[in-house]
């Protein structure tokens, strides 16, 4: 009976220290969520997504110069 006795009492101290704490604070502790790519292949995903920025993408003629060329 003993354990439960204990259980019971961390379990109220940490009920009422969350009730007490105002919302702001609660707010601020809040971790943001890592996102699912990151969380399951670590940094992987990341580099390649840096990597792919710096690679300049091809640009689709405007018609104008398409047809200056012709």
């Amino acid at each position: 009976m003993a354990k439960g006795d204990e259980l019971v009492k961390y379990i109220t101290e940490r009920v009422v220290n969350y009730v007490e704490t105002p919302k702001e604070i609660r707010k601020e502790r809040a971790k943001p969520k890592e996102s699912w790519s990151h969380l399951w292949f670590g940094m992987i995903p990341f580099s390649i997504g840096l990597w792919m920025k710096r690679i300049p993408t091809k640009r689709k003629r405007d018609k104008q110069t398409s047809s200056r060329l012709l």
